[in-house]
């Protein structure tokens, strides 16, 4: 580490100004900040200087001022410009703190320090069956949603993982058991196009990225359980990914029927949507994607939308929008199914149709089917090769996010209306049906329905209205010009149902549908079953084998994992390459002895990240997948945070692997002894706490004439508050904008890391915005974090000096005894105590806890020990500067400064942890002319190994009260008084506030009229326990 430049022997009025000066050592270039007087030539670069940092006179002060410097810092970063002396300086116990250096010292010491851990594992372990259960620490399981190893991080990644890690460290000072493990989502498309297109197997790709991200989430700083690390892509883990699978089809929830696939007709291969162009084209051949029916796997997650859905009812502790997307999504519809019947000639059957309104059954005009329903087997012969063109037409892949408008062609079917003898139905081909939804088939009502309504428009049809809105006496009916979708009466045109409401006729006529034999009541669901089947290579292979005499036939359980060929060829073209792997795919059938072919399809990588949380806790297990004891008592993940694009489908797959792993016993208990032990939410939901942390935006800049994307050197950031786009001298667009490579505006960590350190960056990630909002990404309010620091550190060397011999035992202060400024500060830090405790344990506010640490911070840079006060008079210092250093600083008992100073660094080591560690080093390290140094360097205890500080709800009471006077409703002034002195009753409170308001110079405006006479009250209100008084005139 570099030595600090020291100055010379300046004037206490010389003003000082901050500046960088590089220093080069044999090892590293570091740049450190120095105090220059005003008499140095400015810097070039003016930019470089913070102007949120004004000038200081010098002034004598007995406490040691610790400088701060760091590695290279951006033309916008700046550190906190101490107010210090030559003799101040000479005099600092502490070396100056360079970032760099500090975190790579505690990254090897916390490397150590596992390395002790591990070794005493097997001792701890023993120790641990003799404690009483009472004496075991709570577990607490904080989860962040694992990557895929892309091999970049980026700054949503340190955004998750910095709250991650902080509650995870807050958790464990708190005396908690925490589990917090890493992983890595490792299987997916973009390895096996990476192996295409680069050459490199997959395999080595990935295990290359995952190096690589493990590297960078080290430099942020994150501390992870990484020997419960797991691949998703290591037999290790897949196999029991398969064996997952195997009890699925034994329970009758994994089976197999044909579904719909993208498919290029040049390469021969099936296509993710992502594969696709705006133009429904291949991305490599360029050929029109078609779509084509495969048999392909389906997870029966049908079967578990009651419970899906009323479950979510447990889930106190998510956020309601997400709650709400997931009922959307399953979709609950309680309403009827009713026959149709066609009789053509040389056709009959049945069309059976759900609807969630069978009271407008008297306004069904046509019936809508898929292009897939099999009454379109018997159409007639004239209508045949029209229904052949529309199915041609819709095999075109589209990826607009535009939902195409309804399409369809008349069948040539007529259907019977169930309860209008002799009305025929025509009964349509349409593109807004799929056959695997529901019936595949649609009652069309188009004056009550929004898409029959366009459909009908598209067929000419005359609209036929069987509801009336419920319109009010006097009030005039709504116009037509579109369906009404809302409830009302039943119009004349319903029979023997006209005039009752919707809901009593749809009651009655589900009643009579029922007893006629053509209706019955029905539940329907709009969540479809769960398709697994993908036709790639780098996935879990699916661990079935096809038997021409057996059918499909599991793999024995004992013979897992059926693992991944590693000598592949990939091309990208002739569909799976497992299909080309001859050796791999033949193989014996289990059941009869016969040739088999193994299935070639492999896994949704969805599975694999459903229930990677229950692994976690039991990672090296050889014989099962989890032990049932470990996941009953691990179980459910306390804190899970991750984005809200995963708020659907992951969170759904999750929550229905996880019921299920329950109700087959896997682990758990019943529902009424998870109840009674207090277990939530239960029932097998996986999540207890969802964090859902919102997305970090870039500051993007657009070409106000093109609105083309600029690149950072195409704008003038000189004065970054009025960008200039260089090649035109415009003023460009500007945006704040989710990340990516397209629009310019990408940040990367490592150079964020480089430039301000971990520490700084964690700060600045965490109190930019609350975790669920937006982060609007902005390099340069990072200053604020590190002047935040630099003011940390200043009290780390005043607590140095203060000579106290109090450890850090429970500190236990007479309140009556303390001073006004004690009792203030006293006061302060058990508010912030407070405040970070119920962050740390609900709200997770971190923007809002690290402003409750700057203003105790800022707090104690306002007092100073009463040891150092009086250590002062022999000082070298002038007398003079020592007696003007005394009428600024307030003075409070060493014993309470180096209490709070303590607390503060403990409070903020989960945020900023290396930071945190060699402030709390240097505390305990520290030295004093009646005491020697506590600790040896290295030897100092964590600061993670310390409790969590705890408040005293009675130093959280005001000594005196800022009460608010309003005049007629506005807010005129406010009165102060003494807690002690407010009466108890009512009536006491009145005449004493009244009192206190009269006497203050400013009732005379407002409460008085022009001859000085007390104007008429009519009512006096006392709110809030006499924190605001509201008089109405």
């Amino acid at each position: 580490m570099s030595s600090c430049l020291r100055l010379s022997s300046p004037t206490s009025s010389a003003r000082m100004l901050l500046r960088r000066t590089t220093l080069t050592t044999s090892t590293q270039q570091t740049r450190l900040f120095h105090l220059r007087t005003s008499n140095t030539p400015r810097l070039n670069n003016p930019s470089t200087l913070l102007s949120s940092i004004t000038p200081t006179r010098l002034r004598a002060t007995s406490t040691a001022v610790p400088l701060i410097h760091s590695r290279q810092f951006s033309n916008t970063s700046s550190a906190l410009a101490s107010t210090t002396t030559p003799d101040d300086l000479k005099a600092s116990p502490l070396a100056p703190l360079d970032y760099a250096a500090i975190e790579q010292k505690w990254l090897k010491r916390w490397k150590e320090n596992k390395i002790v851990e591990a070794q005493t594992a097997a001792v701890k372990a023993a120790s641990a069956k003799e404690l009483a259960a009472e004496e075991e620490p709570d577990k607490f399981y904080i989860l962040s949603q694992f990557p895929y190893p892309s091999g970049v991080l980026h700054m949503g990644h340190v955004r998750v993982y910095a709250i991650s890690d902080a509650l995870a460290r807050a958790r464990r000072m708190m005396g908690f058991d925490v589990v917090h493990p890493m992983g890595w989502d490792a299987f997916g498309l973009p390895a096996e196009n990476a192996a295409i297109e680069r050459s490199v197997h997959p395999n080595e790709w990935t295990i290359k990225n995952i190096a690589s991200m493990k590297g960078q989430m080290e430099k942020i700083l994150a501390d992870f359980d990484w020997d419960r690390e797991l691949r998703t892509c290591s037999p290790e883990y897949y196999r029991w990914t398969q064996y997952l699978f195997l009890k699925l089809h034994e329970a009758g929830l994994a089976y197999q029927k044909e579904a719909i696939v993208n498919w290029d007709p040049v390469d021969e291969t099936v296509l993710a949507n992502e594969q696709v162009d705006s133009d429904g084209k291949s991305w490599r051949s360029g050929a029109v994607v078609e779509k084509r029916k495969l048999r392909q796997w389906f997870f029966k997650i049908t079967e578990y939308a009651e419970d899906l859905l009323q479950d979510l009812d447990r889930l106190q502790n998510w956020p309601d929008r997400v709650k709400q997307m997931q009922r959307n999504w399953i979709g609950k519809s309680k309403g009827a199914e009713f026959d149709f019947k066609v009789n053509n000639s040389g056709s009959s059957g049945d069309i059976q149709v759900f609807t969630s309104r069978p009271d407008t059954l008297f306004g069904v005009q046509f019936l809508a089917v898929s292009v897939e329903h099999p009454i379109l087997d018997s159409i007639p012969a004239s209508h045949q090769q029209m229904l052949e063109e529309f199915k041609e037409s819709l095999k075109k892949v589209t990826t607009s996010e535009t939902e195409p408008g309804p399409e369809g062609i008349p069948t040539g079917l007529m259907a019977d209306h169930p309860l209008l003898p002799g009305t025929k139905i025509p009964v349509y081909a349409v593109n807004y049906v799929v056959s695997d939804y529901g019936t595949g088939a649609v009652m069309g009502v188009p004056g009550h329905d929004e898409r029959d309504y366009a459909f009908a428009k598209t067929q000419g049809i005359n609209i036929k209205f069987v509801v009336t809105p419920d319109i009010p006496e006097g009030a005039k009916p709504a116009t037509e010009g579109g369906p009404l979708t809302a409830r009302g009466v039943l119009m004349g045109n319903n029979g023997e149902f006209s005039g009752l409401t919707c809901e009593a006729a749809a009651e009655a006529i589900v009643k009579k549908a029922d007893g006629l034999g053509f209706g019955r009541e029905k539940t329907s669901f709009r969540i479809r079953d769960w398709l697994i089947s993908r036709q790639r290579y780098w996935g879990a292979p699916i661990p079935m084998i096809h038997c021409q005499g057996c059918g499909p036939v599991p793999v024995p359980a004992e013979d897992l994992p059926v693992v991944l060929p590693m000598d592949v060829s990939f091309t990208g073209r002739g569909g799976s390459p497992l299909k080309q792997v001859d050796d791999w795919v033949k193989c014996s059938c289990p059941k009869c002895g016969g040739s088999a072919q193994r299935d070639t399809d492999t896994m949704d990588t969805f599975v694999d990240s459903s229930w990677y949380f229950l692994r976690y806790l039991d990672p090296h297990n050889t014989q099962i997948p989890f032990s049932h004891a470990k996941a009953t008592s691990g179980m459910p993940v306390d804190v899970y945070i991750g984005g809200i694009e995963h708020a659907i489908l992951h969170l759904l797959y999750s929550r229905f692997l996880s019921k299920f792993a329950w109700k087959t016993g896997l682990y758990g208990r019943e529902t009424e002894a998870e109840d009674k032990a207090g277990k939530v939410p239960g029932r097998g939901e996986p999540f207890n706490v969802l964090l859902t942390q919102g997305m970090v935006q870039g500051r993007t800049f657009k070409d106000p004439v093109t609105g083309a994307f600029l690149k950072p050197e195409e704008v003038d950031l000189s004065d970054p508050a009025n960008p200039i786009q260089k090649s035109t001298g415009l003023a460009p667009s500007q945006s704040y904008e989710k990340m990516s490579k397209s629009k310019f505006n990408g940040v990367d960590p490592e150079d964020m890391i480089a430039s301000h350190g971990a520490d700084a960056t964690r700060l600045h990630v965490l109190y930019k915005a609350p975790p669920s909002e937006e982060l609007e990404w902005d390099e340069q309010s990072i200053v604020g974090m590190q002047r935040f620091m630099a003011k940390v550190w200043k009290v780390v060397g005043n607590t140095t000096q203060t000579g106290s011999d109090k450890t850090t035992g429970e500190f236990q202060p007479s309140i009556e005894t303390m001073n006004k400024d004690e009792r203030e500060l006293w006061r302060s830090l058990n508010h912030t105590v407070k405040e970070l405790t119920t962050s740390f344990q609900n709200t997770y506010a971190f923007n809002t806890s690290i402003a409750f640490l700057i203003k105790l911070t800022n707090q104690l840079s306002t007092v100073t020990p009463s040891s150092s006060a009086s250590s002062a008079a022999t000082s070298t210092t002038s007398q003079p500067a020592a007696k003007k250093a005394k009428k600024v600083q307030a003075e409070v008992s060493p014993e309470l400064y180096q209490h709070t100073a303590e607390a503060l660094v403990k409070m903020l080591s989960p945020l900023a942890p290396a930071f945190g560690e060699e402030c709390w080093e240097t505390l305990q390290s520290r030295s004093s002319p009646s005491s020697p140094s506590r600790a040896i360097a290295g030897t100092t205890p964590s600061v993670f190994a310390e409790a969590w500080p705890t408040f005293n709800e009675e130093a959280l009471k005001e000594d005196k009260v800022v009460c608010g006077i309003q005049v007629n409703g506005k807010s005129r002034f406010n009165i102060e008084y003494d807690v002690s002195e407010l009466p108890q009753d009512r009536a006491g409170q009145e005449e004493f506030l009244r009192g206190l308001v009269y006497k203050h110079e400013r009732a005379e405006k407002w409460l008085m009229d022009d001859q000085g006479r007390m104007k008429d009250v009519k009512k006096m209100i006392v709110i809030k326990g006499g924190k605001l008084v509201s008089f109405v005139l």
